[in-house]
């Protein structure tokens, strides 16, 4: 069953904040997410290590400390709630048996938990995209698909709450976009095929929860697409203002697992959670400041301006003074969302949203196009186009307005690259001229047939 939004759940920029979501999610062991309270969501995995038969037992004592450890933290912390989320490494997919067998044992310590200690939590699980193994990438059948298809059902009957995946279908054209600053082929990746794996892809993991016995189906994340651009960025190797255009792009790919039946929380390195969050009203994982395990941004407070999960990304379960770092990370992310949550009690959440915002928002164009006043305008500019293809360049274009009216002190090379930016999207051709275009020109890079086309 699929549905399209024309209309936003939260249209006011005052109603994004914290914690709060109009479409609350309840899964787990007691745990409601977008209820009013924020809660952290531990993501870890494995120090560097071969993984297969010969080191399986090693790979699950790793695992084994990790659940231990944080929620040994956790309980002593008193967190009102916990996720946790394993993302399966590829192995793990190949053999889908592997993420089974770890799913089950952390939904197993949870319930422990629960049972002992009353800790409310979930489990979020995300297997790994690995359909895009051949070249081209062979998305809707042949053995990976396959793999990924078996592991979601085996995750979800060993005790999987939140489903989720970075999918990547889309990304072998999006990069050439982004290594040759060609807009074409970004919108091209992003608002033609991206789309049509995703509608495709979140059909099938909705029916697998629906069909399962308890996981809802959480979110998708641009990580392939804008997360790339925003970590080039940073390395000086292409503008910002083009990752932060590409950032309101990628919304739309993401939208659409909501529109395929995700219910929330979002997957945590969508950055453009907050657009899907004003959308449709459902609650959405972000990270910031406490993901410097895993990556370096410019957005470390304002994404958790409007979070319902609070992440650190992913930390090696490796020793640091204090303990093992999934631990060490447990208890950052417990004291920021105490933080929110007692702003939130005595009714200064929106003071803190704001501080967090604008902490932020006039030092880089990636963290301007995220307040709560840009966010609206990027989610409107989605819900009043139609169709993929229009919307994607849509966001560009309100991406490109917020950054022309923000008090940001650009380059004169950042400023030439807005104005190019802008023309690239208002003279782009119709849907069926572009896909000619891009079959001629990346023929040999994507299937259409992958895609539906």
């Amino acid at each position: 069953m699929s549905s399209t939004y024309t209309t936003l759940a939260l249209a006011s920029p005052r109603d994004l904040v914290f914690g709060r979501s109009p479409k609350p999610v309840s899964c787990g062991f007691g745990l409601t997410i977008g209820d009013g309270m924020v809660f952290p969501e531990v993501n870890f995995t494995l120090p560097p290590m071969l993984i297969d038969g010969s080191s399986w037992d090693t790979v699950k004592a790793h695992y084994e400390e990790i659940a231990r450890n944080v929620l040994k933290r956790a309980v002593a912390l008193r967190v009102p709630g916990i996720v946790l989320e394993f993302e399966l490494l590829p192995a793990m997919t190949e053999t889908p048996e592997f993420g089974a067998e770890i799913t089950a044992f952390l939904h197993g310590r949870l319930r422990e938990a629960y049972e002992k200690y009353g800790l409310k939590s979930a489990l979020r699980v995300t297997p790994t995209d690995i359909r895009d193994q051949g070249r081209p990438p062979e998305l809707r059948t042949g053995q990976a698909w396959e793999k990924l298809r078996r592991s979601f059902e085996l995750c979800i009957a060993a005790g999987a709450d939140i489903l989720s995946i970075e999918s990547v279908g889309g990304k072998e054209v999006h990069d050439q976009g982004l290594m040759y600053g060609d807009v074409e082929s970004m919108v091209f990746g992003l608002g033609v095929l991206a789309v049509r794996d995703m509608a495709w892809l979140w059909d099938r993991i909705s029916e697998m929860c629906a069909a399962g016995d308890g996981a809802i189906s959480g979110g998708d994340t641009a990580c392939a697409f804008a997360n790339t651009a925003m970590q080039l960025a940073n390395q000086k190797m292409l503008p910002e203002v083009l990752a932060a255009v590409d950032r309101a792009m990628s919304a739309v790919r993401s939208l659409t697992a909501f529109e395929h039946g995700a219910v929330g929380p979002s997957k945590d390195c969508a950055y453009e959670g907050p657009v899907i969050k004003a959308i449709t009203g459902c609650p959405i994982s972000m990270e910031g400041k406490s993901a410097t395990c895993a990556h370096f941004s410019p957005v470390g407070n304002i994404a958790g301006a409007m979070c319902d999960l609070w992440s650190n990304e992913s930390v090696q379960n490796i020793r640091l003074l204090s303990g093992n770092a999934p631990e060490a990370y447990a208890e950052s992310l417990a004291y920021d969302c105490r933080l929110m949550n007692t702003a939130a009690a005595r009714g200064e959440a929106l003071t803190l949203r704001d501080w967090l915002s604008e902490s932020d928002e006039w030092l880089s164009p990636q963290a301007a196009v995220l307040s709560p006043e840009a966010t609206c305008r990027i989610a409107e500019a989605i819900v009043s186009a139609r169709g993929g293809y229009r919307r994607t360049i849509s966001a560009g274009l309100a991406a490109v307005a917020i950054l022309r009216d923000a008090r940001l002190s650009l380059s004169a090379r950042e400023k030439q690259w807005l104005d190019r930016i802008e023309s690239a999207l208002e003279s782009m051709p119709a849907e069926e001229a572009l896909l000619e275009e891009m079959s001629g020109r990346y023929g040999s890079l994507f299937a259409r047939f992958s895609y539906g086309l």
